[in-house]
């Protein structure tokens, strides 16, 4: 009865995100971006994604969060197929220099915006998990730092409550003191949501427990751990 047990145990164990011979080419483009990718992503796992510029990791996130649709493959989630609109529902994504797309006038204005009703509350938590606890609502996004920004960008997504938080060079254009910031913040965040990051830096992310991959040529493979921390 123990060896049987333990083999349901073993087989009933799913993969959350799942994504099957991916392809993908723009309308304008004559040459496909994705070309037959698969990934495996586990709960509340750290996924670093990393490849040059233009290699497609951008790409990747948009496809994952349902904002373009893949020709080829499908994705799924705990062994269900999802369509882009589902996925749109269960993602969070933080682009690179989120800061641009900001429209709210005050903090707490930006916190708001999509939500017909969002308790004070709520709006405490989230701020405290991004370390933006003692923020003054009231102050314009512009005048935050760097980092704050980042940090409101994240804010914003969580009150979504997504499942997947994608993000897309976290810390681009920021500087030192502001990166280890945005590591912190991850670190943070990583035993409550699934992650996936993209980025051009990972040697920055040392320390988090993650795989990593490279995306080059359309095609996606998985880098030895010591290739990581070394």
């Amino acid at each position: 009865m123990v060896i049987k047990r333990l083999k349901f145990i073993t087989t009933s164990i799913l993969i959350m995100l799942d994504l099957k011979g991916i392809t993908y080419q723009p309308q304008t483009g004559d040459k496909k971006i994705i070309k037959n990718l698969n990934l495996k992503v586990d709960e509340n796992e750290i996924i670093l994604i990393c490849g040059d510029s233009g290699s497609g990791k951008t790409t990747l996130l948009e496809i994952i969060s349902g904002l373009i649709k893949p020709q080829k493959g499908g994705i799924s989630w705990k062994n269900k197929v999802l369509s882009c609109r589902q996925r749109r529902w269960f993602c969070g994504v933080v682009f690179q220099f989120p800061e641009r797309y900001f429209i709210g006038t005050t903090v707490g204005k930006e916190l708001k915006i999509g939500h017909k009703f969002l308790r004070e509350k709520s709006i405490e938590i989230v701020l405290k998990t991004v370390g933006l606890a003692d923020i003054n609502l009231r102050t314009p996004p512009e005048q935050l730092s760097g980092g704050q920004q980042r940090r409101l960008a994240v804010a914003v997504q969580l009150l979504r409550n997504p499942t997947i938080l994608l993000l897309d060079e976290p810390t681009a254009g920021l500087d030192w003191s502001m990166k280890c910031d945005i590591k912190n913040l991850i670190l943070n965040l990583k035993d409550k949501n699934t992650i996936i990051i993209v980025t051009h830096e990972p040697k920055l992310f040392q320390g988090i427990s993650s795989k990593m991959f490279l995306i080059e040529k359309g095609n996606i493979k998985k880098l030895r751990k010591e290739n990581h921390e070394g």
